[in-house]
């Protein structure tokens, strides 16, 4: 079902873009021959009036427009008022700018469907701050909401999410806009940040920066025993409390899941509630490869925690205000993507957290299970990120393409060939090996458990 999920996520994405090229090659009057998805031998093909070839081949990871073009072979002189080199340059800058924009449409309309559902989301709530940590150093205490980052408001911890990414691998002063959940003032309290996160794998700006969000205290009773555990085993009843472990009086279900988890293998003694009687039972953990470290696991699962009322926020759109929110949302994004982007480069953030195509397929897959908004708004990411990288100005993609067409637009001609074909060879060194190291990312991700992980 991943692979599935990765398929469809690639097809929409690639055959928007494409699209794109296609629609506004033929406004402009060039005479498009190949319109596939996916490349190689073609699997399934078919023609149109105009002659237009459609294609889905066997590899599926992109896709292609063919225009008629004489760089690419001899054009009959009856066909050359169709040929694109031919077309003025300003045409030629609108049927390449055309994918990228396509895919910022689609981004738009993902995000619009997605906001035309009701969105309910947490407060952002400090349960916990870490200590030496960046939240510490700030004042930060448990109970507060963060109501703004650095000035910008922020009602859910995506928002917060969003404003920490913001900051990844700089120094200077971050300014944290507090408020209590008996009070209607806000407070101001500021951290120094030194090179934060700067060279760390796939960062978590939130644990990062000392910050536990709120969640409500879940009892260790048990709602949920796995067939074939050590829990089922020894006799494990839904209803069961555990009260004490080795001794140990068990606070909660997370006192009790850190105590388990850190004893891989070994022999604990568990102290039973049920009905009322006491009952001492020795289990044996089970033990479990979990992000590339071993962890014990019995088998049992707690009842999902009852939130506050007052921290569930909800909103709601109208078409039109949900068509407003989308581009918004699809401006932020295009926005936070642009920034990562510079930060890799500067080596604010790590190279390590370059993802490629199983860890998308991944995140496909797992949105997939979540729900379909989740894999809609999935995808409008993506389509956002892959406008962006499009539009670099990198030989061989689409933004390369767009520089030298403005270069021309400028100069009143184009660059020479040799000029051009040293570019598109720097350009496709440069693509490609990003490619390999995302690729070598994904797989070290898996090789150390980071990827694929059985559930718990």
């Amino acid at each position: 079902m991943t692979l599935i999920w990765f398929l469809i996520a690639l097809g929409v994405l690639v055959t928007f873009h494409e699209f794109g090229h296609f629609y506004i090659a033929r406004v402009c009057g060039v005479r498009v021959e190949r319109f596939s998805i996916g490349f190689g031998k073609p699997l399934i093909k078919w023609y149109d009036k105009k002659g237009t070839e459609y294609a889905i081949a066997g590899i599926p990871l992109g896709g292609y427009v063919k225009m008629l073009d004489e760089r690419q072979g001899p054009v009959d002189e009856k066909d050359l008022h169709e040929e694109f080199t031919r077309k003025p340059v300003w045409s030629r800058i609108a049927i390449v700018a055309a994918g990228p924009i396509a895919n910022i449409v689609l981004a738009v309309f993902l995000f619009w469907l997605v906001l035309l559902q009701p969105q309910s989301y947490l407060a952002p709530v400090v349960g916990d701050v870490e200590p030496g940590s960046v939240a510490e150093a700030a004042r930060l205490e448990p109970g507060q909401e963060i109501v703004a980052i650095d000035g910008v408001e922020t009602p859910s911890w995506e928002a917060v999410n969003r404003a920490l990414v913001k900051r990844l691998g700089e120094s200077g002063e971050i300014t944290f806009k507090v408020s209590y959940s008996d009070s209607d003032l806000t407070y101001e309290s500021s951290a120094y940040l030194n090179d934060w996160q700067k060279g760390v794998s796939d960062p978590d700006p939130i644990i990062g920066a000392g910050i536990k969000p709120f969640r409500p205290e879940v009892k260790p009773i048990v709602a949920q025993v796995v067939e074939g555990t050590p829990a089922a085993g020894a006799g494990i009843q839904l209803g069961d409390e555990f009260v004490a472990v080795d001794g140990q009086l068990v606070t909660d279900w997370e006192f009790f899941a850190d105590y388990v988890s850190s004893r891989p293998g070994e022999t604990i003694e568990f102290t039973v509630d049920r009905k009322g009687e006491l009952q001492e039972v020795l289990i044996t953990l089970a033990r479990f490869e979990d992000g590339g470290k071993v962890i014990g696991r019995i088998g049992v699962a707690p009842e999902n925690p009852t939130w506050p009322k007052e921290m569930i926020r909800s909103s709601s759109y109208s078409v039109v205000e949900a068509f407003g929110q989308g581009i918004k949302k699809t401006w932020e994004t295009s926005g936070v993507v642009l920034l990562s982007l510079q930060k890799l480069v500067v080596g604010e953030i790590s190279t390590k957290s370059l993802s490629g195509p199983l860890s998308i397929a991944k995140v496909a897959g797992d949105s997939a299970e979540l729900g379909f908004v989740y894999f809609l708004r999935m995808l409008a990411l993506l389509s956002v990120s892959l406008a962006i990288f499009n539009l670099l100005p990198i030989p061989v993609l689409d933004g390369g393409h767009l520089t030298y067409y403005f270069i021309e637009a400028i100069k009143g001609k184009p660059l020479s060939e040799r000029v051009q074909s040293i570019g598109y060879r720097l350009g496709f060194f440069v693509v490609a090996s990003v490619m390999v190291l995302a690729f070598y990312n994904d797989i070290m991700r898996q090789i150390q458990g980071q990827l694929f992980n059985l559930p718990f």
